[in-house]
């Protein structure tokens, strides 16, 4: 905001460059606003458009006469790029801008010329021509970056953003002859080495066709070092052996972050408003048999020095390269150049990859062919159990293999018996595809039997509230004043008032043992519960033993419900024996809640509950 003219004027159509804005003009054209310097912005990829509307923080900013949002594109069919066009003195700049887009949908754009950067008509070569752009500039991907030749040869210079290493001297483009402006990010980010590059900002200065960048260092900025060590490099000072070697190696560590902190203090620019505690950052590779020493007790001396005191020594490994071997896969050329007419399928890439992994990663049990259907049915139909039900079909189908061959329970002779019965089975293709199908059915059989439990979990609870709200009026009173008894009881206790109706109903069954007997079978059904896979060699340890005998007994908790000591509680076997230790005359009501009896809880009845109402007493005697 300024009394200070602008001294350029837009010649482009500004309901064209801002059509998507409710102000459809430039900021410093309107009569409600006073600007001095117009600052012209694209989106980034932290407040890129979302929602019903499409709004974005610039759109605020925007609408509020504070900047001029530009380079926003709402299709993702077709990118037409039209510039704003200034013009100072015979000075002429289009400036082309593009919002940050998903990497892979741009570069899926470019490569199918669905971006268009349009031109001037009139003199398209006298025009100083400016790309702003904010993606992802280095490789991270096969296509999750935007290389450098997809964009315009006519391009004067690109000013790139979104990285944030500060590379904002231009940088000539060999091959499409533009230059390359990075200015990074303004301040510490992540604690990289990238981020320790001196941050600037640049002026440019535009004359005709020329241009001259000024760099300007920002001078409150926080400084940042960072500094790596491989422990491996000095085998005169460190050896794993030496039994004071982790004493050695957090003295040297200290020596070097207070070298570290004597840079970062030279090289404060005495600016008041910069902060006074550095960020340090040292790496240390202790690959070769070191062991870290404690980061915290470390951070404990620096608290005081160092704004990030807990995140100055980083341990890490280096990893080793492996040998290349003669068979090498490239997942990259199976993605990006499938055959034309064809569908890359998952099974044929993890076929591939077992068929040329190391031997150490190779499948000793399992098939190629059965892992490649099972991961499809995971990745096209979401079937979340189908390869954990294929490795247990066929883990139980060569223990049954080995039990039958009686082979010895010796690891070599185990090996070589799997190893031979796994190569029949890929010869065997007919058969392995029959093992798969069997897989999925059971896998699938696995989810509805999950489904089907919820189902019936929910219907039972719904029906004891329907229960519940249907109680007789008359309990009201002893119903609740029920629910205040007991002490911690928790569920169990709560629902002893819940229903009245049920307790009375109860209490009228007394003499009477088929009612008890029905609900204690019900409530005493063992649940046999899977037990975990056994190994190749419990399996045959455990065939030589008779496993007829196998018998098992569950428990079940049954809570008696005492007055004079309502914490009593003791676990009796869920077998016909709860209705021997249960009294006579007590029983479960068939109205009584289900959720209940499954769980094998029985409540006594309370006669002389002092706050039971006289007429529910009557009723009950």
């Amino acid at each position: 905001m300024g009394d200070r003219p602008v001294q350029f004027e837009i010649l482009s159509d500004q309901a064209v460059n801002f059509h998507y804005s409710k102000f459809p003009w430039v900021n410093y054209q309107d009569e409600n606003l006073n600007i001095s310097i117009p600052v012209f912005s694209i989106h980034g990829n932290h407040d890129d458009p979302t929602g019903a509307d499409s709004l974005c923080a610039l759109d605020i900013l925007s609408c509020a006469g504070l900047l001029n949002h530009f380079g926003r594109s709402t299709s993702v069919e077709k990118i037409d790029i039209s510039p704003i066009l200034l013009r100072k003195g015979r000075t002429k700049i289009a400036l082309y801008g593009l919002g940050a887009i998903p990497d892979e949908r741009l570069y899926r754009m470019f490569v199918n010329k669905q971006v268009t950067m349009l031109r001037p008509k009139e003199d398209e070569d006298s025009w100083f021509n400016l790309f702003v752009i904010h993606q992802n500039r280095s490789k991270h991907g096969a296509t999750n970056y935007i290389p450098e030749q997809f964009l315009d040869d006519f391009i004067n210079l690109v000013v790139w953003g979104h990285e944030h290493e500060c590379k904002i001297a231009p940088f000539q483009n060999e091959q499409q002859r533009f230059y390359v402006s990075q200015p990074g990010s303004s301040v510490v980010t992540s604690l990289s080495p990238g981020e320790a590059v001196k941050k600037h900002i640049g002026l440019l200065h535009v004359k005709g066709k020329k241009m001259k960048m000024e760099k300007i260092a920002l001078e409150t900025v926080r400084t940042f070092h960072i500094e790596d060590i491989v422990l491996a490099d000095h085998p005169d000072l460190f050896h794993p052996d030496n039994p004071n070697v982790t004493q050695a190696i957090q003295a040297f560590c200290m020596e070097k972050v207070e070298l570290m902190l004597d840079t970062a203090e030279r090289e404060r620019l005495g600016n008041p408003r910069q902060p006074e505690k550095p960020i340090i950052r040292l790496r240390v590779d202790y690959a070769g048999g070191f062991e870290p020493f404690s980061v915290h007790r470390f951070s404990q001396k620096y608290m005081h020095r160092v704004a990030n005191p807990k995140d100055i020594i980083h341990f890490f490994r280096h990893r080793e390269q492996k040998e290349k071997k003669d068979i090498d896969l490239n997942f990259g050329k199976l993605v990006s150049r499938p055959a034309e007419g064809t569908t890359l399928r998952v099974e044929d890439l993890v076929k591939q990859y077992f068929q040329t992994a190391e031997k150490k990663v190779q499948l000793s049990l399992l098939t190629e062919r059965g892992m490649g259907e099972a991961v499809q049915e995971f990745v096209d139909k979401e079937e979340k159990d189908a390869i954990e039900e294929l490795v247990k079909f066929q883990l139980e189908k060569t223990q049954r293999f080995l039990k039958e061959r009686r082979t010895d329970a010796v690891e070599e002779k185990i090996d070589e018996e799997v190893r031979k019965f796994r190569e029949s089975r890929k010869k065997n293709t007919e058969e392995e595809d029959r093992e798969v199908r069997e897989a999925m059915i059971r896998a699938r059989a696995h989810r509805s039997e999950g489904e089907a439990l919820v189902a019936a979990s929910s219907d039972e609870d719904s029906m004891d509230m329907e229960r519940m709200g249907t109680s007789n009026p008359s309990d009201g009173l002893s119903s609740t004043l029920s629910r205040g008894r007991g002490r911690a009881r928790g569920r169990a206790r709560g629902a002893r008032g819940q229903n009245s109706t049920a307790r009375g109903s109860s209490r009228r069954g007394r003499g009477t043992t088929s009612q008890e007997s029905a609900s204690g079978s019900r409530s005493s059904k063992p649940v046999s519960v899977p037990g975990k896979n056994m190994s190749i060699l419990d399996v045959f340890r455990s065939s030589k033993t008779d496993h007829s005998s196998n018998s098992f007994q569950s428990y079940s908790e049954d809570i008696i419900d005492v007055d004079s000591d309502p914490e009593d509680t003791s676990f009796v076997p869920s077998s016909s024996k709860i209705n021997q230790r249960l009294p006579a005359t007590s029983s479960l009501s068939k109205r009584g809640s289900q959720s209940q009896a499954s769980r094998g809880v029985d409540f006594e009845s309370d006669e002389d509950d002092p706050f039971m109402s006289p007429a529910t007493s009557r009723r009950t005697k």
